[in-house]
């Protein structure tokens, strides 16, 4: 539940400048290859048409990266002024794939980037594939050093606490970098990002079929979007069962919020399709359930069994109770460098610290924190049920959704058909807003279904925020708003303009145009018996 203070405003700061930022990152993703395959094409078969198509795709591509970029920025600052304690707490471990993150974007994706834009002229064909492909790989890595530190706050690995410098420690980089979650993050966010560029060439090039405008392009452009569209979709669910898998080993309370799974059942879990979760009460209203089907999809097993939330929270007590105990050894070790046992205990259970903590939003000193506040830490650790139950099922709505909408044009288009069908055309277009949402949810779903924790089990969320004033972050907050809503509707205007001029306007004449024209005419050399021709004259009209 939103809270109006300093913690509750910084979550929605961040949230607001997030998701803004993660409307343009899908597309970037998704277009970058959509262009590598169009190019390569065009290389392959010489047709001019595929640098045509390569070109104006580009110019879509290079608007909305520009304003990507401008976005992205904003994010990395607000760790160390909105989230200054988790930026001292973790910074030695979050700080490197985020500075290489920078590294790629700013400097190696850029640099490709320029080179794919003004090189037409001035490389060879090959060498300007090459250049292509390595703005969509460029792109891709760069969106995978973000995910690890992302996936790393999902399930901290690689790392432990110092109680001498109080902060988190990087123990193995490797382990960082091949952390089951972050892995299974990149790919299911990636092959989003497919699916976005794929809707997205479908969408405008039925719009183009529906104007009768430039229809070899969107023929051609959505045949590509449309197979490609057809194997990320599959690969979308694939992974997304892989990502709620892992969620399923690591992140049991996420598993069981987004199932509306309140009391653990015997092996294997049914899966509620719809229900009414009231959470004062830690039961469903009224739950429509299939036997069996969660237990399978979660464990991939028979007979593991998936623990409910009423259960969870019991777990979350006794750690929390243990919690108390690592918080005191700590304090003592601190206190006294010679207690060696005091430290040696905090050393063996420190992983519960972070579950001490939650009784900060309390009281100071947890050592003597009531029985009632245990309780209430403990249900505290069981995020909002209702939003993410139905986030995640539009989300996976969606999902098949895609399957079935790219195996459909793929099919018109294939048959030849799809110009003269104009309601599948009328729904391509409408289904431009699809991915974004799709992709808003999972994002939702993720970052929300993580709370109360801003470190999964080690830092929790209200005690990792910066000492800030509530004026202050509302006015930022209002900048942030004004400043990226602006941002957006000029960036939609400058995307829409490009749509509507067309291919046309991006597509440059080819260097030797004026010299076919003076080559076209006939030069008589002078000689000293020659005379100059004499230019016609056109009459004039009185």
């Amino acid at each position: 539940m939103f809270e109006f203070d300093v913690v509750g405003l910084s979550r929605l700061q961040f949230a607001t400048t997030a998701m803004f930022h993660f409307i343009f990152v899908p597309l970037t993703l998704g277009l970058s290859f959509m262009l590598a395959i169009m190019e390569t094409i065009y290389v392959v078969s010489g047709r001019d048409i595929w640098r045509r198509m390569t070109l104006f795709w580009g110019a879509l591509f290079g608007i909305n990266f520009a304003i990507g970029v401008g976005t992205g920025v904003v994010m990395e600052f607000q760790f160390g002024m909105n989230w200054s304690y988790y930026s001292h707490y973790v910074g030695d471990i979050f700080g490197a794939p985020l500075a290489i993150e920078g590294l790629m974007a700013f400097f190696l994706e850029a640099s490709f980037i320029g080179l794919f834009f003004f090189g037409w002229n001035r490389m060879s064909k090959r060498a300007h594939l090459a250049v292509t492909w390595l703005v969509a790989i460029g792109t891709n890595f760069s969106a995978l050093w973000i995910l690890i530190a992302n996936g790393w706050m999902q399930y901290p690995v690689g790392a432990v606490f110092n109680p001498d410098t109080m902060r988190m420690e990087m123990t193995s980089f490797l382990e960082v970098v091949l952390n089951p979650v972050a892995q299974a993050k990149f790919l299911h966010t990636v092959i989003s990002g497919y699916i976005t560029g794929a809707v997205f060439v479908i969408a405008v090039s039925a719009w183009y079929l529906l104007r009768q405008r430039h229809q070899d392009l969107a023929k051609r452009s959505i045949a590509v979007a449309s197979a490609f569209g057809v194997l990320v979709s599959i690969g979308a669910i694939t992974l997304g069962d892989e990502s709620g898998y892992i969620a399923g080993e690591h992140q049991k309370m996420k598993i069981a919020a987004l199932e509306a799974m309140w009391d653990t059942e015997p092996a294997p879990a049914s899966f509620n399709i719809i229900a009414i979760p009231n959470q004062a009460e830690m039961k469903n209203d009224f739950a429509i359930h299939i036997p069996w089907v969660m237990g399978l999809i979660g464990t991939r097993s028979f007979d593991q069994v998936m623990p409910g939330i009423i259960d969870l929270v019991e777990r979350n007590k006794v750690r929390i109770a243990h919690g108390i105990e690592v918080y005191d050894a700590l304090k003592k070790a601190k206190a006294d460098p010679n207690d060696t046992a005091a430290k040696d205990y905090f050393m063996a259970n420190w992983h519960d610290l972070g579950y001490g903590l939650l009784l900060k939003k309390y009281r100071d000193d947890i050592q003597n924190a009531t029985p009632e506040q245990i309780q209430q830490a403990a249900i505290d650790t069981v995020p909002d049920v209702t939003p993410l139950f139905y986030t995640f099922r539009i989300m996976v709505a969606l999902g098949f959704y895609f399957v079935l909408f790219f195996s459909v044009v793929f099919w018109l288009s294939v048959k030849g058909r799809l110009e003269k069908s104009p309601r599948v055309l009328k729904l391509a277009v409408w289904t431009i807003f699809a991915p974004w949402i799709a992709i808003e949810c999972g994002w939702f779903v993720a970052e929300y279904g993580r709370q109360p924790w801003v470190i999964d089990g080690i830092l929790p969320t209200a005690y990792a925020a910066s000492q800030l004033s509530v004026t202050s972050l509302v006015i930022s907050l209002s900048i942030y708003v004004t400043l990226y809503t602006i941002l957006f509707i000029v960036g939609t205007k400058v995307m829409l303009s490009a749509i509507k001029k067309g291919p046309e306007h991006f597509v440059p004449k080819p260097a030797h145009d004026e010299l076919s024209v003076l080559s076209s005419e006939i030069v008589v050399p002078r000689g000293p018996h020659t005379q100059t021709p004499q230019t016609p004259q056109t009459p004039q009209t009185r």
